[in-house]
């Protein structure tokens, strides 16, 4: 299956000049979510994976079910104020900005084997702040998994010398590249 085609490119959303890719028809095709569940997995299938982790809120999204395709837990991470029990926190700088994220103090441990994953990957910030957290509690991260990554914004050379794995590149804004 082609989950290439599963993406909507929009120009100039959010803003003039950016192809925003809208992943809402793969979210709306039970076969395409199928399919990249079991894409997102493959890799690491027989790793041991005990938790998958992911970022509010379409990680939530592909987290979940790639947590049952593995048979482990699942972990949120979220905005500050949003999880109920005592938390670790980690703030990181935006282009215009900080932001901050957070995870239960007690989600996961030093035995963990942990797969981070998330819809898209950009810049990298979101996702290196869920492996500082994730370190923050000494977990084993086994590597990172997007459905989606923008090469040409090199986030992946934040993640080094972390496994990255994406489903769907694209190396330009173009909207038919």
């Amino acid at each position: 299956m082609n989950l290439r085609s599963f993406v909507r490119s929009i120009p100039d959303f959010p803003k003039p000049g950016i192809m925003f890719r809208d992943i809402t028809p793969l979210l709306g095709s039970a076969e395409a979510m199928k399919e990249a569940t079991r894409q997102l997995a493959k890799p690491f299938r027989n790793r041991g994976i005990t938790k998958v982790l992911a970022a509010e809120a379409r990680g939530f999204v592909f987290g979940v079910p790639l947590a049952m395709e593995l048979g482990a837990g699942f972990v949120p991470v979220r905005k500050p104020g949003k999880l109920p029990f005592q938390t670790h926190r980690f703030s990181y700088d935006l282009e215009y900005g900080s932001d901050s994220l957070e995870i239960h103090s007690d989600a996961v441990h030093s035995e963990d084997r942990v797969l981070l994953v998330d819809d898209l990957l950009a810049t990298g910030g979101t996702m290196e702040a869920c492996v500082k957290l994730a370190g923050m509690q000494n977990a084993q991260i086994v590597g990172v998994a997007f459905v989606i990554e923008l090469a040409f914004l090199k986030g992946r050379d934040r993640l080094q010398p972390l496994e990255v794995t994406s489903l769907i590149s694209y190396n330009t804004e173009e909207a038919d590249e």
